[in-house]
């Protein structure tokens, strides 16, 4: 079987959430002996060209193909004329292989140009899958000018791309139920979730202590709701309970707290796992989500979650493994951490075992690749 995989990006060599799951996307394909035109690009110091982040074994079934993203201009509008002409560039490169794939997987707006070409009769090819991340420009937006950028901008050639695709993939949860508004016909939709390597997951939780722990994991993005978290943690009363962040957040967006502790980006893996089974609960208040990796990471090490329900965030939480809150409001995240924080510890720690067990009987790559070499077949 040889499958075309274009992608935008995948990580290390870009950064990101789509990109990390392109990345375990391959890796596994590989693994089970796939063959793979992996067609991506460089956004780092790194050598993509030695493909170092996979084994000898997996890189026999991987053929890079790099077609760089075009350069950005200053005008509006310049992210999705640049990203239809970086699929234009990437059907210029592979049209030769056409014919030889069984199936091709593009993400985002890879295979815009693609898909536009076969709509037109103008190539014959195997059948094409897309996939956009959480489909966020369908979601609610934090503020004006982002709700004007969806509208305007992204979500007209989204939804083309989506109805035209002969597939069309999902992490589940409101996902799905978003593919379904903009007219994609529910036979073309194929439902598969993210996951975590079965080997990261550990065996056994920490238990909770009589502080709660809580912590907030990722950069500074406006949708991941900073800022009405900030809110609610300044009107939040009590000493037993630590709130950490890790990641690059900025100066202006920091606020002061003998309870709340700032560890900045933390790059060694070893110690931001370990940093992450320190704590107990894990609060993601986005307004806008795929199926977020902190997530599932997080669960995977034996920490419980509270998440706003958007995207396919209720795929993974739920009263067995956390909390689910509605919405991003201040008073909503302030009103559940006090809930928490009047928890019962061996409540807290039950979550935290559903989390592991979850994760190892569903969302694992293993699982996960058996599900997509079902669908491709």
């Amino acid at each position: 079987m040889k499958v075309a995989m274009i992608t935008d990006g995948i990580w290390p060599y870009v950064l990101g959430g789509m990109q990390k799951h392109s990345f375990y996307l391959c890796k596994y394909l590989a693994k089970n002996k796939i063959h793979i035109d992996l067609v991506h690009f460089n956004a780092s110091t790194y050598d993509i060209s030695k493909l170092e982040f996979f084994s000898s074994e997996e890189k026999k079934y991987i053929n890079s193909i790099i077609v760089d993203f075009p350069k950005s201009s200053k005008l509006p509008g310049h992210y999705i004329r640049n990203s239809y002409e970086h699929s234009r560039l990437i059907f210029e490169k592979i049209k030769g292989n056409l014919s030889t794939y069984d199936f091709i997987y593009t993400k985002g707006f890879t295979g815009w140009y693609l898909i536009e070409q076969k709509k037109a009769g103008k190539i014959n090819c195997a059948k094409i899958g897309v996939k956009f991340h959480g489909y966020e420009m369908f979601q609610k937006s934090p503020d004006t000018k982002t709700k004007l950028q969806h509208i305007l901008l992204l979500r007209k050639p989204v939804k083309w791309i989506s109805r035209h695709a002969d597939v069309v993939f999902s992490y589940g949860g409101k996902i799905t139920d978003i593919i379904r508004s903009i007219g994609v016909d529910a036979s073309k939709i194929a439902v598969i979730p993210s996951g975590v390597e079965i080997q990261t997951i550990i065996d056994n939780i920490r238990p909770t202590g009589d502080q709660i722990s809580f912590l907030f994991l990722g950069r500074y993005e406006r949708r991941k709701g900073i800022e009405e978290l900030n809110k609610a943690l300044q009107s939040l009363s009590g000493n037993n309970f630590q709130f950490n962040f890790i990641g690059p957040i900025p100066d202006d967006k920091k606020i002061a707290g003998k309870n709340i502790k700032y560890h900045g980006e933390i790059r060694d893996k070893n110690q931001l796992m370990g940093l992450m089974r320190s704590c107990d609960v894990l609060v993601c208040p986005s307004w806008s989500e795929g199926m977020p990796n902190v997530i599932l990471e997080a669960m995977a090490n034996g920490v419980a979650v509270l998440a706003t329900d958007v995207g396919a965030t209720n795929v993974l939480v739920n009263d067995k493994t956390g909390w689910l809150i509605n919405s991003s409001d201040p008073e909503t995240i302030k009103t559940t951490l006090e809930k928490i924080l009047k928890t019962p510890p061996s409540e807290i720690d039950s979550k935290k075992v559903s989390s592991l067990t979850i994760m190892k009987e569903r969302f694992n790559w293993e699982k996960l690749i058996e599900e997509l070499r079902r669908i491709i077949d």
